[in-house]
């Protein structure tokens, strides 16, 4: 009897402590998405607005080798956070260094660098970041990170041709451009005939 009266005890314990580290997550996380202060180029969605501990980011880069793409990015929060970032997966298959086929994310905040005072807010710059300055020194994708090394005008090629939708290899990648209809500029480096071809190979 002392023995179940024991762990009876120790269970409500657990559970006690259970509650109070989910609720240090949840009011840290309502105040991350309260002060969230992002760039034009990034959105979020709740599939459960009720739940802030899953929810989803959309990056579409209006610069560098990614602009025109649109990336999504899901976010899990523990019970221990702040004090341990949340899981961060890429939703979106993109070629790129830091950024593997399974979806893992190389982005030293969330992982060494990470300290409690860090914020959602944090995270989603890092990640736009990324776009803007892929990094070949700390890759999941070797061999992106090689071409980007070695050959910057293919590694461009690959990310268009990528996020057209087509192959790099053997992989094959889904089109994940999205031009707008009151688009005023030409994406760089694309003539206006060019950017014709390809919206039109693209409804095709």
């Amino acid at each position: 009897m002392l023995q179940l009266f024991k762990l009876k005890k120790n269970g409500e314990t657990a559970a006690r402590t259970s509650t109070k580290k989910s609720s240090a997550a949840q009011l840290r996380i309502t105040k991350d998405i309260n002060e969230l202060n992002l760039p034009k180029t990034c959105t979020t969605k709740f599939d459960d607005p009720d739940d802030l501990l899953n929810f989803k980011i959309t990056i579409a880069p209006d610069e560098g080798f990614y602009r025109g793409g649109r990336f999504s990015f899901s976010f899990k929060v523990g019970p221990n956070y702040p004090h341990e970032p949340p899981k961060v997966k890429c939703e979106t298959a993109v070629y790129h260094p830091n950024i593997d086929l399974e979806g893992n994310v190389c982005l030293n905040i969330l992982r060494e660098d990470w300290k409690p005072v860090l914020t959602i807010n944090s995270i989603v710059y890092g990640l736009q970041y990324l776009f803007l300055e892929p990094n070949p020194e700390d890759p999941l994708n070797k061999e992106a990170a090689e071409v980007l090394q070695t050959n910057r005008r293919i590694f461009e090629q690959n990310v268009q041709k990528a996020m057209r939708g087509g192959y790099i290899g053997n992989i094959y990648f889904e089109s994940i451009i999205r031009f707008s209809h009151k688009m005023t500029e030409w994406p760089s480096k694309l003539t206006r005939n060019q950017f014709l071809q390809n919206s039109y190979a693209l409804s095709l």
